[in-house]
C-alpha cells in the first residue's frame, strides 16, 4: 500500500505551520493573492512579518519539500474546538 506525502495544498491557510529541515513558516493571514507568514529559522528566536505571493510561497514550500505540522489542510476545513461548556 502506498502512503501519501504530505505535500502542500494548493492554497494555504490561516494558522498553517509548515515545517522544513532548519526552519518553520507559520502562516498569519491569506488574502486573495498575498500571504502573510513568519520564517523562524534555527536559533532565532523572533520572526518578521514576510510578505509574498500565494503561488510562490507554494512552490518554495514544495521545492524545500516542506512538512504540514500544524493546521488544515485545505481552506474550507477548520480544526475541531473544544467547547467550554461543562
Amino acid at each position: 500500500m502506498k502512503q501519501k506525502k504530505n505535500v502542500p495544498p494548493k492554497s494555504v491557510a490561516t494558522g498553517q505551520t509548515w515545517q522544513m529541515t532548519d526552519s518553520n513558516i507559520e502562516i498569519t493571514l491569506v488574502g486573495r493573492t498575498l500571504v502573510h507568514y513568519k520564517h523562524f529559522k534555527q536559533g532565532i528566536k523572533r520572526a518578521h512579518t514576510l510578505l509574498l505571493n500565494k503561488a510562490v510561497l507554494e512552490e518554495f514550500l514544495r521545492k524545500n519539500k516542506a512538512v504540514l505540522v500544524h493546521g488544515t489542510e485545505t481552506r474550507g476545513q477548520r480544526e475541531p474546538q473544544l467547547s467550554a461548556t461543562a
